[in-house]
């Protein structure tokens, strides 16, 4: 069973994101705040569970959660600032978004900037906490990874009405074979992220598909 907190006596938001390794669409990240004592072994690592599963546990969160919020950075300012910054600040603007202000802040992973709580009035940052396979750990960060991977999906099925050619129902936008094929015959949406390597190799001169 996952363990209920990090900082013990401490309203604390769970952090996590999805999208980072993807040749298109924008970059997820969600913030989870559980009261003290939840409890729900069905919770796990987002990528440990069927899209089905993924979805209905979805519904619980939303319903259990003293406060949960979606932020996105979108293709556009990944290519500005980087991937790293992009998840980061996607996790600020969630941050941004809870009903209830966190004291503390757990993330997946090693890398994380200080947050500011914009509603504090000293402007001093929220204590955080990284740690590594954290969706696998903690309660809250496995249910922001489930509410970050399932709407950044929603989004892709989206796109993917749009542009059917490039398989984002399947591959919600990461380098498969079919994605990357498809980028070559095509060329790129306003949606591929133009600083990655998107053909793997990085020779063909890409073309645009508006």
């Amino acid at each position: 069973m996952l363990k209920q907190y990090y900082h013990e006596g401490a309203i604390e938001a769970g952090c996590d994101e999805a999208g980072r390794g993807c040749l298109a669409g924008s970059v997820y990240a969600a913030a989870v705040i559980f009261p003290a004592d939840y409890v729900n072994d069905e919770l796990n690592d987002s990528k440990q569970l069927t899209d089905r599963r993924r979805k209905m546990l979805r519904e619980q969160i939303e319903r259990d959660a003293v406060a949960w919020a979606v932020g996105i950075v979108t293709p556009e300012e990944i290519d500005k600032i980087n991937i790293l910054n992009a998840s980061i600040l996607a996790m600020h603007r969630a941050l941004d978004q809870l009903k209830v202000r966190p004291e503390a802040i757990i993330v997946d992973g090693n890398k994380f900037k200080p947050y500011h709580d914009p509603q504090a009035k000293d402007g001093q940052t929220v204590p955080h906490t990284c740690v590594v396979k954290g969706d696998a750990k903690y309660l809250s960060i496995a249910a922001a990874s489930i509410l970050a991977k399932t709407y950044r999906d929603d989004y892709m099925d989206r796109l993917a009405e749009e542009y059917p050619q490039y398989d984002w129902k399947s591959n919600k936008g990461y380098p498969t074979k079919k994605h990357r094929e498809a980028i070559k015959q095509h060329g790129i949406t306003p949606y591929h992220r133009k600083s990655y390597n998107l053909l793997g190799d990085g020779q063909l001169e890409l073309k645009f598909e508006f």
